[in-house]
């Protein structure tokens, strides 16, 4: 078996996207293939072979540095705040992760090398020519292309002299930016008058769009801030600081040294340093007889670009390396925005923009754009595979920037969307690089005896692999749905997917849920239908049912080669089925669903009447747990601390309103928690803080349209692309607070059932996580997507050991004993806020029970589990195994 170091997190920038991306990686990695091994970069460079129980953690900050290790403060962290450290205290520091290596070590460890870098000294040839000094093949570009690839000044002149139009664009050095006689005004307007309003101004060397702005107006306030964005300078009013609360300042600082919006850290002002978001702070604060003070990050540009706007479509097109060598550009995607910029949080949250692959272009445009691709690919000197952006105007010109020779690597990113499209999914895509990648690093004539063998080996597992898929077990894994959770049910579902696939067990089939409670409506999908978007875009896709897209089939003709070795013959198109026709396809079923259906029951009956085994709890237990009140009224009658609640029917609304408002204000007090009685997820719950606000949350809650009144959706502050389920009856409650506890914390704690050998139920309880909120309630993004909230795992009940175990114990046994009570089987996700007293007195309020919790990557679960032996895989392995032994046993 092949061993894959698999390099991620880093020092640039982009380090939570590449972290984020390697766990994708280390996770999809064919396990009958190669042996995954997690090589973390810290972000002053120094390398670790990781724990792999950090490797589910959310973010980086949520594990490195360790809290231990941090100074007493609320600001999160990245290793360099940590300032200059001597060799036994950074060692000290690496071994509380994992086992700190030199480069040197490697050649033993690894047999290849997987780059999930971003970036700065992970996309710019560094970390390539390190790995070719120590014999060690590697994903990807080789050293020349991948140095021109990080930096768009070069790119610039290379891809004008290849032919390739370009924008009107200018250059700007640091120097002269901060040269005290520079008239930034005429250089303004010079700059206006070159190239045109909107003005892109850009960070040469930077990814996911970081560093970059676009200006549309003649505005010296902002055409400031945008030079300075880019060169990561932050010019600080001191008059207007001293005149604003602590808590702004701290707003302030966090956003300043975020990495994907603000300037970072370190800085310098002058010749004085600052490392630590609390120091800047301090030394801000002492500040007098000043006007204004600038920081500059250490690692800032030299020199950036300004480039004309271009309107058009943007597109972004994988180019992979066929058989032959030759590229082949793959369907390019349309980028959809809801805003004008395909920023940061465009690129990687749910909902902020749409991928439309291929793009909605005549056949002749969309071909044009991959022969402009594939060309670009050879004119700088790619190997095996690329992301190439660029736009293409109403009159058909085409634009390409900013090529990647290296591509985020997140489930639903560019990468795999597209790989879909020729059939395959995310494990055998990767397949297919390492074996390009050790084709490519062949061509350099460098240690080509080792790298022959490792090809051979290689190609000889993969045979093997081929002939006996026969063997494994088949399981359907349902997503979708028509709840407000639908999106998340389709993430859960997967990341389900690609953990089977992957595995040398199971053979997985995604299978979408659509229609409505009367009728469930299943449709086995093609692995390029799954990667899409959304649940919307897939039931688009499947509900289509018109002949496959003239480019797309081309493509695949072309890429036969790879797909028939790493895909045999995939499906190709959706495929309905029934239960009972499931049933005599697969051996048992994962439910991915979130809310209604799945939780309430309603799948699970189906099932159980062809006895397939599934994860999660019976028919019984689903429909108690799916409804709030009803859960709330068990474990209030059994002595379990749940939240003073009051359910709200539509009818009772509509025909005795002021009563019920009137009798809510005389037994809540303000603000309480409205929420839905029967989602989860956070849809559409609600932080109410006044009487119009309870009534706007019920006339929207109560609706008889699928659309939102815009005054009460503004009113309540519901986001453009946020969903806000109608339903018949809202649970109100009261809002759970510290009161008088020295210590107040929300939580979310999961388990797994298994039986002993007396047949009987037993529950493994998990450390919770303590969940941080950034809001007034924790979002969706912060739940379930990588590097957005923070999930602190074993929660932080107590600085004093033990305590924190009699904390621990004590709250554990609450939450079992409400799984107990509600029959919960198989594994869920229970989340209660804990109330400590001085006195050692503790509180467990419970809130909500999730019978089918979310499974995405960065879900908390997977976070707790890690913390008694269990890999996601093994976690999800048990959970089928249980549903198996369940249906045997009854």
């Amino acid at each position: 078996m092949i061993k894959v170091g698999i390099f991620f997190g880093g020092q640039s920038r982009e380090r939570e996207i590449s972290f984020a991306g390697g766990r994708t990686v280390y996770d999809n990695l064919n396990k009958e293939l190669f042996e995954a091994i997690p090589i973390f970069v810290d972000s002053t460079g120094k390398l670790v072979l990781l724990d792999w129980h950090f490797i589910y953690k959310g973010t980086i900050r949520d594990f490195f540095p360790p809290a231990q290790h941090q100074p007493n403060t609320d600001f999160q962290i990245y290793r360099e705040s940590l300032g200059e450290l001597s060799p036994s205290q950074e060692d000290e520091l690496l071994k509380s992760i994992g086992q700190p290596l030199a480069m040197e070590e490697l050649p033993k460890l690894i047999d290849f090398a997987f780059l999930a870098l971003h970036g700065p000294y992970g996309e710019d040839g560094n970390i390539q020519g390190l790995l070719e000094w120590l014999h060690i093949p590697y994903t990807g570009s080789g050293i020349l292309p991948s140095a021109i690839g990080i930096d768009k000044s070069v790119q610039k002149g290379l891809m004008e002299n290849a032919g390739f139009p370009r924008p009107n664009n200018g250059m700007l050095k640091r120097s002269a930016w901060l040269n005290p006689n520079v008239d930034k005004q005429a250089l303004m307007d010079k700059m206006v008058a070159e190239l045109g309003l909107p003005i892109v101004i850009k960070a040469p060397h930077q990814g996911s769009s970081i560093g970059i702005t676009i200006l549309e107006n003649a505005d010296l306030t902002a055409f400031e801030k945008a030079v300075n964005r880019a060169f990561f300078l932050e010019e600080i009013d001191l008059n207007r600081w001293q005149n604003i609360p602590n808590e702004e300042r701290k707003a302030f600082i966090r956003s300043l040294t975020d990495l994907r919006e603000g300037i970072g850290l370190p800085v310098s002002i002058g010749e004085k340093v600052i490392y630590h978001p609390h120091e800047l702070l301090e030394y801000l604060n002492a500040l007098q007889n000043e006007e204004s003070v600038l920081l500059e990050n250490l690692e800032g540009e030299e020199e950036i670009l300004f480039e004309a706007f271009i309107k058009g479509q943007e597109f972004s097109c994988i180019v992979v390396e066929g058989t032959d060598g030759e590229p082949i550009a793959l369907p390019p995607t349309q980028i959809i925005k809801i805003k004008d910029f395909f920023d940061y949080r465009s690129k990687y949250l749910p909902g902020m923009s749409r991928k439309v692959t291929p793009i909605g272009l005549p056949t002749e445009q969309i071909n044009a754009i991959r022969s402009a691709c594939e060309t670009l690919y050879k004119s700088l000197f790619f190997d095996v595979y690329a992301r190439l952006d660029g736009f293409i105007t109403d009159e058909g010109e085409i634009f390409l920037n900013d090529p990647n020779t290296t591509s985020g690597m997140l489930p639903s990113s560019f990468f795999f969307h597209q790989a879909a499209e020729i059939g395959l999914n995310p494990s055998q895509f990767l397949s297919y690089l390492i074996r390009t990648s050790l084709v490519a690093r062949l061509r350099t004539g460098k240690n080509n005896f080792q790298l022959r063998k490792l090809l051979n080996q290689l190609d000889s597992s993969i045979t093997a692999l081929n002939k006996h898929t026969a063997e494994k077990k088949k399981v359907a894994v349902i997503m979708g749905g028509f709840s407000s959770e639908r999106h998340i049910s389709v993430e859960s579902g997967r990341n389900i997917y690609e953990k089977l696939s992957s595995s040398g067990k199971y053979e997985a089939l995604p299978i979408f849920l659509s229609g409505d409670e009367d009728e469930h409506i299943l449709h086995v999908i093609p692995v390029n239908i799954m990667l899409k978007d959304n649940a919307d875009d897939i039931k688009a896709k499947i509900d289509e049912k018109g002949e496959k897209h003239p480019v797309l089939l081309e493509i695949a003709e072309k890429a036969k080669g790879i797909t028939s070795t790493y895909a045999g013959n995939p499906l190709t198109k959706p495929e309905r089925v029934t239960y009972e026709e499931l049933a005599k396809i697969v051996d048992e079923v994962f439910i991915a669903l979130h809310g209604r259906p799945g939780e309430d029951g309603s799948v699970q009956k189906y099932l159980d009447q062809y006895k397939l085994p599934y994860n999660g709890s019976g028919v019984e237990s689903s429909q108690k747990t799916i409804n709030k009140y009803e859960t709330n009224e068990i474990l209030h009658q059994n002595g379990i601390l749940v939240a003073k609640h009051r359910l709200i029917l539509k009818d009772d609304w509509a025909a005795n309103r002021s009563v019920i408002v009137s009798e809510i204000e005389d037994n809540f007090d303000y603000p309480i928690i409205a929420k839905p009685a029967d989602d989860g997820c956070s849809s559409g719950v609600k932080k109410i803080h006044n009487r119009e606000e309870l009534e706007a949350f019920a006339t929207l809650s109560f609706r008889n349209t699928s659309t939102l009144s815009e005054d009460e959706a503004k009113f309540l502050q519901i986001q453009e692309n946020e969903e806000f389920p109608a339903k018949s009856y809202i649970l109100i409650e009261e809002m759970i607070q510290k009161g008088n506890a020295s210590h107040f914390l929300e939580i979310t704690g999961g388990l797994i059932t298994s039986y002993n050998e007396q047949g009987e139920l037993q529950y493994e309880m998990f450390e919770p996580s303590e969940a941080l909120a950034t809001g007034d309630v924790l979002s969706l993004e912060e739940k379930f997507l990588a590097g957005e909230g923070q999930n602190i795992t074993p929660p932080r009940y107590s600085f004093n050991k033990e305590e924190q175990v009699r904390i621990s114990t004590e709250v554990k046994k609450v939450l079992e004993k409400t799984a107990r009570l509600l029959n919960v089987e198989g594994y869920c996700r229970t989340d209660a806020f804990v109330r400590i007293w001085d006195d050692g007195k503790v509180e467990t309020i419970i809130i909500e029970i999730n019978s089918l919790p979310g499974m995405t990557p960065a879900t908390a679960i997977f976070h707790q589990c890690a913390l008694n032996g269990y890999k996601p895989y093994d976690f999800i392995d048990a959970i089928l195994d249980f549903g198996e032994q369940r249906v045997a046993k009854n």
